[in-house]
């Protein structure tokens, strides 16, 4: 698992989940966000919208709690679409081209593949990362007309 933040600003580094290591509520919470993620936003600019997936950890009314107060714009799960592809960026977009550069050539082990996300991660061109946030509020509006459901093949 690969945890990062982006931004028209400048994007955040990457924060790899050590193979074996379960990410459950109190280890996302205390390692990810408060060790890791949420210091390296801050550093970026103390404005900034948070998203999640729905992952159980991400969900834990502990983490929510701790975004609600800890970050300026935090989108909570009730607010979260129930049946739609993501609204994140980094999972719409980002992660598909990064993708598309790590698996060129066979990939033969958990240190290699972290090694070619982090280097095609460090010469990802931020034009790429503006144009997908850029992307955001028409993929919003379109969750929104189709009332949470799917809407990519209307886009």
């Amino acid at each position: 698992m690969v945890s990062v933040g982006v931004s028209v600003l400048g994007v955040t580094g990457l924060h790899f989940v050590n193979p074996g290591v379960k990410v459950n509520g109190q280890y996302y919470r205390d390692t990810l966000l408060k060790e890791e993620l949420l210091p390296d936003m801050r550093d970026i600019s103390e404005f900034f919208i948070f998203q999640q997936d729905n992952a159980p950890a991400h969900r834990a009314h502990a983490t929510v709690d701790l975004l609600s107060t800890e970050t300026p714009a935090f989108i909570p799960p009730t607010l979260w679409p129930p049946n739609s592809p993501d609204l994140n960026p980094v999972d719409y977009k980002l992660w598909s081209v990064i993708q598309e550069q790590v698996y060129k050539v066979k990939v033969n082990n958990v240190d290699e593949l972290r090694q070619r996300i982090q280097t095609v991660w460090d010469e990802l061109d931020q034009r790429v990362i503006d144009k997908a946030i850029k992307q955001w509020r028409t993929r919003l509006r379109a969750c929104v007309k189709a009332k949470g459901g799917h809407f990519e093949h209307k886009l």
